[in-house]
């Protein structure tokens, strides 16, 4: 049986992600000075951490160093199993160069093993609609880890994400915007449509208001939306939980026959966002 490896940065809830046996590295964030570890939603307390955020507690993240990944994987390596990690993008952290250390090392300790390593060039639910497609075809393939990446090749263009975030002072905070861009963005009320493309983040629209930017994401989802080997259509939102829900009802009403979920964002993405970020991520044409 191949073993296989997400993040949590990909945002997999943890159901999913026990559902296929995964083993899900723990990605660190801190808040109010205290560093924690993600969990997929199994133990965090993703309420309160929107709830310091609002108060005005600094949130942010961090990587993990070599030491840490060499741990992680090295009892898999001893099992002698394949191993695939399917992971978030690479433009997005520097910690996969302490990762691609650890694994050179390991390999000249096993170098019978089979390790894969597919960079999703996404995050949040973008690397994780590609974790559940990934590990279900990797489940009912046989274990075929190559195939699996085969795959993953020809999904990792088809995922749409699109997000709106309700505060652009975090983006600042975390550098994806300069400070004076958030003000006047702010000020003016524009609200930028997020995306992903070639693994980092760029702005697809900008919005004179929520209302808007939540119309134009809907109108992206109904131009683009196809639906690939059932993937589901996934609302994710920071402490914005009616938006989500009503969101979700549009959706429905879009693609009546879509698998939808409905999850909250966690710590590690939502540090960037902020709280009352609402996102859809889905697979398109």
């Amino acid at each position: 049986m191949a073993t296989i490896f997400c993040d949590t940065d990909c945002e997999l809830w943890y159901t999913h992600a026990n559902e296929l046996n995964l083993q899900v590295i723990q990605m660190p964030y801190v808040i109010d000075g205290e560093e924690k570890m993600c969990d997929l939603g199994e133990n965090t307390d993703i309420k309160g951490f929107y709830a310091k955020m609002r108060e005005g507690a600094s949130a942010s993240t961090a990587g993990l160093n070599q030491q840490i990944y060499y741990d992680i994987f090295k009892p898999f390596f001893e099992k002698g199993d394949d191993i695939l990690y399917i992971a978030f993008s690479s433009n997005l952290s520097g910690t996969f160069a302490y990762l691609d250390l650890a694994i050179a090392e390991l390999k000249k300790e096993y170098p019978n093993v089979k390790y894969r390593k597919f960079d999703t060039l996404n995050i949040c639910m973008g690397a994780g609609l590609l974790v559940y497609m990934g590990a279900k075809y990797c489940r009912e393939h046989g274990d075929d880890i190559d195939a699996t990446c085969d795959y993953l090749d020809s999904l990792v263009n088809k995922v749409g994400i699109y997000f709106v975030v309700d505060d652009m002072k975090y983006l600042a905070r975390g550098g994806r915007i300069s400070p004076a861009k958030a003000k006047i963005g702010n000020l003016m009320n524009i609200k930028p449509v997020l995306t992903v493309v070639d693994g980092k983040l760029d702005v697809c629209s900008k919005q004179n208001g929520v209302k808007k930017a939540y119309k134009f994401m809907l109108e992206t989802f109904k131009e683009t939306y196809d639906d690939i080997d059932g993937a589901p259509v996934t609302i994710v939102d920071a402490d914005n939980e009616e938006a989500s829900r009503e969101f979700a009802e549009k959706i429905k009403e879009i693609a009546p026959n879509a698998t939808v979920w409905q999850q909250p964002v966690g710590p590690v993405i939502g540090a960037h966002a902020g709280p009352g970020t609402l996102g859809v991520i889905f697979t398109k044409k």
